[in-house]
Protein backbone atom coordinates (compact mmCIF):
# COMPACT_ATOMS: atom_id res chain seq x y z
CA UNK A 1 0.00 0.00 0.00
CA UNK A 2 0.99 3.66 -0.65
CA UNK A 3 2.34 5.99 2.26
CA UNK A 4 -0.25 7.83 3.53
CA UNK A 5 0.44 12.28 2.22
CA UNK A 6 -0.23 13.97 5.56
CA UNK A 7 -0.50 18.08 5.66
CA UNK A 8 0.07 19.81 9.27
CA UNK A 9 -2.07 22.81 10.09
CA UNK A 10 -1.00 24.18 13.49
CA UNK A 11 -2.16 27.30 15.60
CA UNK A 12 0.86 28.56 16.99
CA UNK A 13 -1.37 30.60 19.90
CA UNK A 14 -3.42 27.59 20.48
CA UNK A 15 -0.92 24.84 20.67
CA UNK A 16 1.97 26.57 23.08
CA UNK A 17 -1.13 27.89 25.58
CA UNK A 18 -1.68 23.69 25.71
CA UNK A 19 1.98 22.97 26.50
CA UNK A 20 2.26 25.85 28.73
CA UNK A 21 -1.01 25.07 30.57
CA UNK A 22 0.85 21.76 31.41
CA UNK A 23 4.44 23.73 32.84
CA UNK A 24 6.41 21.64 29.24
CA UNK A 25 8.20 23.14 26.48
CA UNK A 26 7.02 22.40 23.48
CA UNK A 27 9.25 20.19 21.15
CA UNK A 28 8.33 21.18 17.90
CA UNK A 29 10.41 18.35 16.30
CA UNK A 30 8.98 15.95 18.36
CA UNK A 31 4.90 17.24 17.55
CA UNK A 32 5.99 16.85 13.96
CA UNK A 33 7.24 13.41 14.18
CA UNK A 34 4.04 12.47 16.12
CA UNK A 35 1.78 13.83 14.03
CA UNK A 36 3.20 12.45 10.61
CA UNK A 37 3.18 8.65 12.27
CA UNK A 38 5.91 7.82 9.86
CA UNK A 39 6.57 4.68 11.64
CA UNK A 40 3.07 3.84 10.22
CA UNK A 41 4.14 4.24 6.72
CA UNK A 42 3.02 8.06 6.88
CA UNK A 43 4.75 10.97 4.44
CA UNK A 44 5.05 14.44 5.86
CA UNK A 45 4.05 17.18 2.53
CA UNK A 46 4.56 20.19 4.80
CA UNK A 47 3.86 21.35 8.13
CA UNK A 48 2.34 24.86 8.36
CA UNK A 49 2.50 27.00 11.68
CA UNK A 50 0.15 30.22 11.86
CA UNK A 51 1.86 32.65 14.02
CA UNK A 52 0.46 36.18 15.28
CA UNK A 53 3.41 38.63 16.17
CA UNK A 54 3.90 41.19 18.22
CA UNK A 55 2.45 44.47 16.69
CA UNK A 56 5.29 46.87 14.98
CA UNK A 57 5.46 49.34 17.87
CA UNK A 58 8.10 50.12 20.17
CA UNK A 59 7.05 49.00 23.27
CA UNK A 60 6.41 45.24 21.55
CA UNK A 61 10.35 45.62 20.13
CA UNK A 62 11.51 43.29 22.61
CA UNK A 63 8.64 40.59 22.03
CA UNK A 64 8.67 41.29 18.43
CA UNK A 65 12.00 39.72 18.29
CA UNK A 66 12.18 36.94 20.08
CA UNK A 67 9.20 35.83 17.99
CA UNK A 68 11.03 36.29 14.83
CA UNK A 69 14.07 34.41 16.09
CA UNK A 70 11.60 31.70 17.10
CA UNK A 71 10.14 31.85 13.31
CA UNK A 72 13.63 31.84 11.82
CA UNK A 73 14.28 28.84 14.01
CA UNK A 74 10.88 26.87 12.70
CA UNK A 75 11.65 27.83 9.09
CA UNK A 76 15.54 26.37 9.54
CA UNK A 77 14.48 23.35 10.90
CA UNK A 78 11.66 22.76 7.57
CA UNK A 79 8.52 24.08 8.75
CA UNK A 80 6.61 26.38 6.44
CA UNK A 81 5.87 29.72 8.66
CA UNK A 82 2.82 31.85 8.12
CA UNK A 83 3.02 35.02 10.05
CA UNK A 84 0.81 37.89 10.81
CA UNK A 85 1.13 41.04 12.03
CA UNK A 86 -0.84 42.18 15.54
CA UNK A 87 -2.31 44.86 17.04
CA UNK A 88 -2.34 46.03 20.59
CA UNK A 89 -5.06 44.84 22.67
CA UNK A 90 -5.30 45.16 26.65
CA UNK A 91 -1.86 45.85 28.45
CA UNK A 92 0.39 43.11 27.76
CA UNK A 93 -1.31 41.18 25.57
CA UNK A 94 -2.01 41.70 21.77
CA UNK A 95 -4.41 40.11 19.36
CA UNK A 96 -3.18 38.40 15.88
CA UNK A 97 -6.06 36.52 14.35
CA UNK A 98 -4.71 33.90 12.14
CA UNK A 99 -7.67 31.60 11.98
CA UNK A 100 -9.16 32.77 8.30
CA UNK A 101 -5.58 32.65 6.70
CA UNK A 102 -5.25 28.87 8.43
CA UNK A 103 -8.58 27.87 7.02
CA UNK A 104 -8.11 29.13 3.59
CA UNK A 105 -4.91 28.00 3.24
CA UNK A 106 -5.48 24.50 4.38
CA UNK A 107 -8.80 24.24 1.82
CA UNK A 108 -6.44 26.06 -0.96
CA UNK A 109 -3.00 23.63 -0.14
CA UNK A 110 -5.31 20.63 0.07
CA UNK A 111 -7.33 21.31 -3.57
CA UNK A 112 -3.48 21.40 -4.73
CA UNK A 113 -1.53 19.00 -2.44
CA UNK A 114 -3.99 16.30 -2.40
CA UNK A 115 -3.15 15.23 0.75
CA UNK A 116 -5.16 11.76 2.22
CA UNK A 117 -4.91 13.58 5.84
CA UNK A 118 -5.03 16.46 7.17
CA UNK A 119 -4.19 17.24 10.68
CA UNK A 120 -5.27 20.50 12.27
CA UNK A 121 -3.30 20.85 15.27
CA UNK A 122 -5.80 23.31 17.28
CA UNK A 123 -8.30 22.85 19.65
CA UNK A 124 -10.33 26.16 18.38
CA UNK A 125 -14.21 25.02 17.76
CA UNK A 126 -14.10 27.25 15.20
CA UNK A 127 -12.46 25.07 12.72
CA UNK A 128 -15.33 22.30 12.74
CA UNK A 129 -16.79 23.68 9.90
CA UNK A 130 -13.16 23.71 7.88
CA UNK A 131 -12.85 19.89 9.48
CA UNK A 132 -16.07 18.93 7.41
CA UNK A 133 -15.31 20.79 4.13
CA UNK A 134 -11.73 18.84 3.82
CA UNK A 135 -13.75 15.75 5.03
CA UNK A 136 -16.52 16.17 1.93
CA UNK A 137 -13.46 16.38 -0.47
CA UNK A 138 -12.79 12.60 0.72
CA UNK A 139 -9.85 13.92 3.25
CA UNK A 140 -9.16 12.22 6.29
CA UNK A 141 -9.35 15.27 9.24
CA UNK A 142 -7.48 14.58 12.24
CA UNK A 143 -7.41 17.50 15.19
CA UNK A 144 -4.40 17.11 17.53
CA UNK A 145 -4.94 19.10 21.12
CA UNK A 146 -5.50 19.03 24.95
CA UNK A 147 -8.90 17.66 26.38
CA UNK A 148 -8.87 20.62 28.14
CA UNK A 149 -8.79 22.80 24.69
CA UNK A 150 -10.92 20.76 22.22
CA UNK A 151 -13.97 22.36 21.56
CA UNK A 152 -17.25 19.97 20.93
CA UNK A 153 -18.22 21.24 17.72
CA UNK A 154 -14.51 20.38 16.14
CA UNK A 155 -14.15 17.03 17.86
CA UNK A 156 -17.17 16.06 16.58
CA UNK A 157 -16.30 17.18 12.73
CA UNK A 158 -13.36 15.19 12.78
CA UNK A 159 -12.27 11.76 11.54
CA UNK A 160 -10.04 11.55 14.58
CA UNK A 161 -8.66 13.03 17.80
CA UNK A 162 -5.45 12.82 18.66
CA UNK A 163 -4.60 13.95 22.39
CA UNK A 164 -1.37 15.51 22.71
CA UNK A 165 -1.27 15.36 26.64
CA UNK A 166 0.96 12.30 26.54
CA UNK A 167 3.25 13.19 24.12
CA UNK A 168 3.36 16.62 25.65
CA UNK A 169 4.21 15.49 28.84
CA UNK A 170 7.24 13.73 27.74
CA UNK A 171 8.32 17.18 26.56
CA UNK A 172 11.34 19.13 28.96
CA UNK A 173 9.44 20.95 32.13
CA UNK A 174 9.51 24.54 31.77
CA UNK A 175 12.28 26.53 34.46
CA UNK A 176 10.58 29.44 35.81
CA UNK A 177 12.94 31.40 32.85
CA UNK A 178 10.25 30.24 30.34
CA UNK A 179 6.89 31.72 31.98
Amino acid sequence: MESARVLIFVDEANVVSSVRALGRKLEWIKLRDHLTKADRGRRLIEMVVYAGLPPPMAEWKSEREKKHKFLHWLRSNGFLVVAKDGSPGDGRHYKANVDVLMAIDAVELSVEMRPDVVVLVTGDADFAHLALQLRRRGIRVEVASTAATLGSGLKGAANEVVDLVPLLETFEPMGSSDL
